[in-house]
């Protein structure tokens, strides 16, 4: 499998307590698990532990080009952020690029895992099946005290088992893989505050 960094490649938007959530109990419960499917562990990336000091818009591109399989975490702003966007699109373009996701091979790269919402994604989003972790998605570190804990465990534990028979699937690394640029920056125009009119006279 040269060429491959990292099997698992985390996107997310970090508006909203989903990076929360990620870093307190998903990404390192996500890892144990995965741990206790296969050996050697599979690698996991994601973006709040690169190494210090790289320009990390590159880091991202190399990573996720070096990845085999891209975690989706979807909520409302991943799909008004241009930078998961940019992710999202690349593999996207991957698997139209293999054949995947379509009629002829209907498994892809992109594994999708609900975190928020849904009736206000783009209707293409609803085309594809995810795993629904709106119940667990609570980003406080007291949640691992709760007897719903042992349930989230559960739940990502069945998660590493797809992930892990998944990898085993994907073709071998190719140097052409390709990525989507990234956007410029969109800057949202601030609305006009309204104009005050003077009191009347008593």
């Amino acid at each position: 499998m040269s060429g491959y960094d990292f099997d698992f490649f985390i996107s997310y938007s970090r508006q909203g307590s989903v990076q929360k959530w990620l870093l307190n109990h998903f990404y390192n419960k996500l890892k144990d698990c995965l741990a206790d499917e296969c050996a050697p562990a599979p690698r996991v990336y994601m973006d709040r532990h690169m190494p210090r000091a790289v320009e990390w818009s590159h880091n991202l591109q190399t990573s996720l080009r070096h990845s085999k399989i891209m975690i989706q975490v979807m909520t409302p702003h991943y799909f008004t952020s241009g930078w998961c966007m940019a992710e999202l699109y690349s593999m996207r373009a991957r698997e139209e690029m293999l054949g995947f996701a379509s009629a002829r091979i209907p498994q892809g790269l992109i594994y999708p895992i609900l975190y928020s919402d849904s009736e206000n994604f783009p209707e293409e989003e609803r085309m594809r099946k995810y795993h629904d972790f709106k119940e667990f998605a609570h980003p406080d570190p007291v949640y691992q005290q709760t007897v719903h804990y042992f349930q989230f465990h559960k739940e990502v534990k069945q998660l590493a088992r797809d992930l892990v028979e998944l990898a085993h699937q994907v073709p071998d690394w190719q140097p052409d893989w390709p990525i989507v640029e990234l956007p410029e920056p969109i800057v949202t125009p601030r609305p006009s505050l309204p104009r005050f009119k003077p009191c009347p006279e008593p």
